[in-house]
């Protein structure tokens, strides 16, 4: 995203682009605050990118788990 130098404002191309950045963001903005506030994945102790891979999709997992049981009710 760009940002302004202060006295200058931004192009409007820039300004859509960064609009289109902040949507696409916002989809998935809501589920990583659950992922981090509920099931504490803020940070993992893991060094190694394939065990860090393996426990974020169980965190997904769970996260998944979460949001059906919140749909059922």
């Amino acid at each position: 995203m760009a940002k302004a130098l202060r006295g200058f404002s931004l192009s409007i191309r820039s300004i859509l682009r960064n609009r289109r950045i902040s949507r696409k963001r916002a989809l998935v903005e809501y589920q990583f605050a659950i992922i981090k506030r509920v099931f504490h994945f803020s940070h993992t102790l893991v060094t190694l990118s394939r065990r860090v891979r393996v426990k974020f999709m169980f965190s997904c997992f769970a996260y998944n788990l979460f949001a059906l049981n919140i749909m059922k009710g």
